[in-house]
């Protein structure tokens, strides 16, 4: 009989700043080993702090301390804050299937209240999903269609309508360029 993987908590609360217009959703975080700082996309492989970097200063480096390979927490917060950009995930309990942080192997065991999530951010009208697992539980939780990668639909929820935007996933395993990524992104904003 095979061993199941225990379940993992999700190690992170929801940052959710007061004035959060944007809330941001992907699956799950890594394995703490992968971790350059303790928040939301914290493995220094993943390009979505270098891509808010371009969008927003120009710089794909502007939260990067290269030469230590990790993220600037406290920078990054300050930003996400101050751009009222929500983070939590769609699952708060998984089996990791692999030894690894891809989706593929990503079992859900319980997903994200996320009606309760929008209801401690009042002035967010924004839902983004940062890859496919994301989007299917979202969809799948909402019963509505999946937007095209890069593009939106209006959804209600909490009595809120809502716009829904389907991203690519910053994970390098996702084959299109840094460039093309951001481009994507750019559109959100």
């Amino acid at each position: 009989m095979p061993v199941q993987a225990p379940i993992e908590k999700h190690p992170f609360e929801p940052f959710l700043p007061q004035e959060a217009r944007i809330l941001f959703l992907g699956s799950f975080p890594p394995q703490p080993h992968r971790w350059c700082m303790p928040f939301y996309y914290p493995n220094w492989i993943n390009d979505f702090w270098r891509i808010m970097g371009l969008i927003h200063f120009g710089d794909k480096a502007h939260f990067c301390i290269t030469d230590e390979k990790r993220f600037d927490e406290a920078l990054v917060r300050s930003f996400c804050a101050h751009a009222g950009l929500a983070f939590y995930d769609t699952a708060c309990e998984v089996h990791r299937l692999k030894d690894n942080a891809s989706d593929a192997f990503l079992e859900i065991v319980k997903a994200t209240d996320v009606p309760a999530l929008l209801s401690r951010i009042p002035q967010c009208s924004t839902l983004v999903t940062t890859g496919q697992k994301a989007t299917e539980v979202i969809a799948g939780t909402f019963g509505c269609d999946i937007p095209p990668v890069g593009s939106s639909i209006g959804i209600t929820m909490v009595g809120r309508d809502l716009r829904f935007w389907r991203m690519p996933s910053t994970s390098r395993a996702y084959p299109l360029p840094l460039e093309k990524k951001a481009e994507a992104y750019r559109k959100l904003f």
